[in-house]
């Protein structure tokens, strides 16, 4: 039987003690959609007087009733829902005249971004309800949402009113590489970075995985047959994140299609190209979308889809919608298997820089930056530079078995590119590296003073 909650201990203590404290707690819980956030809460609270509170796009009034409803099951007294209340303020004030306070009492408002969307002003209304009302309380105050971006700027950031009034915050991140063995105990490690670079480290979606079932299957039976969660999950979440899904639905095809660049994807979609770069950062903030700059540069970048169940879906299951639909399973089964090599090993590459950022992999330098470096028609993978030690390390990745003669060439043609950039040229130390899914003659290359790494290091 798979494990629904996996490696959230640490997350689990942080609030367990907070709701401990005998002060007041102002905590701000937040990560990208489906990575486990309202499961976490739920365990934590699950036998705590609380309330639990979706904040949804309907009319500001709509969320300020339903909440009333909410506080008065808590209070036990139905009368208090009849109350006449227009406002969050005078909402909290008489919560706080009813309640006893002899608990701790808990609110969540979960998708607090979507307040933030019907209303401006809504961080100023919280920066008062705190400050005035329960600050002064036995009470414990929960913000989350999954717009990262909204959440670190309009709730977290220096110019929001609610700035410094926090007492912790917590980034719920995707599941680290080694607990995925807890929901695909029977697969191999090539078969979980292949999962990897389908789903990412979303719980969610790793348990709707069967490690019982070769890969290939489970992406069959997962993705590719009507009516199956993943079949559509990226579409829902547009339609249920935006107004103009349509508009984010074509410009992250014209990504998945190779247009990188605002230009290139405003001629593609015909949208206009201001109109093209709010909508990438919105992208960017829900961690969808990345944009990627040269390593020591600062501009030129160029944008990729960054989530891997979009960078799937729309490479594989979008443009065979026909297929499905007739259900010829099969048909579109081989698409995948015969271009799913060169689509890992782009994926293969974000996973391994991920894995280096985690300290997974042994590196000879401290990196301050890592990143991809591209000049012209030459490119490296991963370059991981220390500022203060003017270290600098380069490497080559590739989602293929190697031998120790094609690896050294490798090698020799990552120190020529090296050489073309600039960067303390004159006093830097270098050290260049090959991951790949498996390296013949790996101990002989790392004696010639090379840095090699395949699956069996992780």
């Amino acid at each position: 039987m798979k494990q629904q909650f996996v490696n959230r201990h640490s997350e689990l203590k942080f609030l367990e003690d907070r709701a401990a404290s005998p002060s007041p707690e102002f905590l701000v819980i937040y990560g990208r959609r489906r990575i486990g956030k309202t499961c976490l809460l739920s365990k934590f609270s699950k036998n705590l007087p609380c309330i639990y509170f979706l904040c949804t796009k309907d009319r500001e009034q709509e969320n300020i009733n339903r909440m009333k409803i909410k506080m008065a099951d808590l209070l036990g007294k139905p009368a208090f829902g009849k109350l006449d209340i227009d406002n969050w303020i005078e909402l909290f004030k008489y919560f706080v005249e009813f309640y006893d306070g002899t608990e701790k009492v808990i609110f969540i408002l979960d998708e607090f971004p979507y307040l933030i969307e019907l209303n401006r002003g809504i961080t100023s209304v919280f920066q008062y309800i705190w400050d005035e009302i329960l600050a002064k309380q036995n009470v414990m105050l929960i913000l989350t949402g999954s717009s990262v971006g909204m959440m670190e700027n309009e709730v977290l950031g220096y110019r929001s009113p609610l700035y410094g009034r926090r007492t912790g915050q917590w980034k719920v991140t995707e599941i680290d590489l080694k607990h995925f063995n807890h929901f695909l105990p029977k697969y191999s490690m090539e078969d979980i970075c292949r999962t990897y670079g389908v789903v990412g480290g979303i719980p969610a979606y790793l348990n709707k995985f069967d490690s019982n079932l070769p890969f290939f299957e489970n992406i069959t039976q997962r993705f590719i047959k009507k009516g199956e969660f993943l079949n559509v999950e990226p579409e829902l979440l547009l339609k249920a994140e935006f107004r103009e899904e349509k508009n984010y639905f074509i410009i992250l095809k014209a990504l998945a299609l190779g247009y990188n660049s605002p230009m290139k994807v405003s001629a593609y979609t015909g949208l206009e190209k201001g109109n093209i770069s709010k909508y990438l950062h919105v992208l960017e903030n829900l961690m969808i979308v990345r944009h990627v700059l040269p390593v020591g540069k600062h501009r030129r970048g160029i944008y990729v889809i960054e989530d891997p169940l979009f960078a799937f879906w729309f490479k594989f299951i979008y443009p065979n919608r026909d297929d499905i639909e007739s259900e010829n399973y099969e048909t579109v089964a081989a698409k995948i298997r015969d271009g799913f090599p060169a689509y890992m090993g782009f994926r293969f590459e974000f996973l391994c820089e991920n894995l280096i950022r985690k300290r997974h992999f042994t590196l000879p330098v401290t990196p301050t930056t890592i990143g991809k470096w591209w000049h012209k028609e030459e490119e490296i993978d991963i370059v991981a530079l220390d500022e203060e030690g003017v270290e600098i390390f380069f490497c080559e990745v590739k989602w293929k078995d190697l031998g120790k003669n094609e690896t050294l060439k490798l090698l020799d043609r990552l120190k020529k590119k090296a050489a073309l950039m600039k960067w303390r040229n004159d006093e830097r130390k270098e050290y260049y590296s090959v991951i790949a899914k498996k390296i013949g003659g790996k101990e002989e290359i790392s004696g010639m003073g090379y840095f090699v790494y395949d699956l069996d290091d992780l």
